[in-house]
This record gives C-alpha cells, sequence and structure tokens, in this order.
C-alpha cells in the first residue's frame, strides 16, 4: 500500500479492507471495513478530510479529495466506478456512481441514488432517483430490480476486498 501520512495526519484504513500498492492514500483519510480500493486509486485528505464507509468500492482511478478544511464523504455500501472524480461532495449510504462520473464541490448524492457514467453532478441527486447528463439531470426512480442487481456487483467487489484479492492478489514483476 502506498500510504502517506501528510503534516502529522496518518490515514486508518480498516483490517478487512484490501488496498493495493499502486493506489495512493494521503493524510486525514478514514477507509471503514470491508472497502476495496482499485489499483490507480487516489484518495487524498491533504488538504481537507476524507471519509469512507463500510464495504465501499473505489474502483480503478478513481481521484477523492477535499477543499482546505472540508470534507469528503462517501457512505457505506457504495460503488464508485472507473476513474470518477469526487471533489468535496457527499455520498450518502448504498449509492452508485458510474464510470466516468464526476461529483464537483458541495453536491450530494442520496441513498440507493445512482449516478449515470460520464454525468456531472453539480447539485443534488435525491435518495432512491437516477440522474444522467451534464449537468446531471433526475430521469427516474431506483427500482427494486436496480437495487438487486447492483447489490450483487458490491458483494462481489466486497468479496475481492475481504477473500480473493488478499489470497492471490501478487506482484510478479
Amino acid at each position: 500500500m502506498a500510504i502517506y501520512e501528510f503534516e502529522g495526519k496518518r490515514p486508518q484504513i480498516g483490517k478487512t479492507s484490501f488496498v493495493p500498492d499502486s493506489a495512493d492514500v494521503v493524510g486525514d483519510v478514514v477507509i471503514g471495513e470491508g472497502c476495496f480500493i482499485g489499483v490507480g486509486a487516489r484518495i487524498r485528505g491533504d488538504y481537507g478530510r476524507v471519509r469512507i464507509g463500510d464495504r465501499t468500492s473505489v474502483q480503478e482511478n478513481v481521484v477523492i479529495h477535499a477543499r482546505e478544511n472540508d470534507q469528503t464523504t462517501v457512505g457505506s455500501n457504495v460503488q464508485l466506478g472507473h476513474g470518477c472524480i469526487l471533489h468535496n461532495c457527499t455520498v450518502k449510504d448504498n449509492a452508485v456512481i458510474g464510470l466516468g462520473a464526476i461529483l464537483t464541490d458541495f453536491s450530494v448524492v442520496g441513498d440507493w441514488a445512482i449516478v449515470a457514467e460520464g454525468a456531472v453532478v453539480r447539485g443534488e441527486v435525491p435518495d432512491g432517483k437516477i440522474a444522467v447528463g451534464v449537468p446531471a439531470k433526475v430521469i427516474g426512480d431506483v427500482t427494486e430490480r436496480h437495487k438487486a442487481e447492483w447489490q450483487y456487483y458490491k458483494d462481489k467487489y466486497a468479496d475481492l476486498a475481504s477473500r480473493r484479492y488478499p489470497a492471490s492478489f501478487k506482484r510478479i514483476g
């Protein structure tokens, strides 16, 4: 793991979370239990704080940062798709953030809300809503079918973090 202390602040990472050597976790960062952090992820708690709940998937090349003296909060059971960017925002429990989506300063994504791939969130996506586009607009409701499908994938990433990666992820070159 590339874990860095910054100005006396050390990241705190849950014992059952997985962080590969190629991900950077810097400063005032707390990562809960059972989280999967993908290769190339950058989680920076240098200016502000970053808090990530339990069983959250921070996939490859995700960037998370916060403004000075402020905080980015990611809840539990959240899926952050490959290459998304979160800056000084709040993502509540169970949310899904699609590939390459951008969450800008002070944006809020609600419980079980889904943000589509490539969307740019500048405001709020309420609980249980689906948002798409640039800027992101709500287009509908999250259904029980959506929840079941996304929970399946969230469980897969939790399994990667807690069992499969610790047992078999090995650098060979």
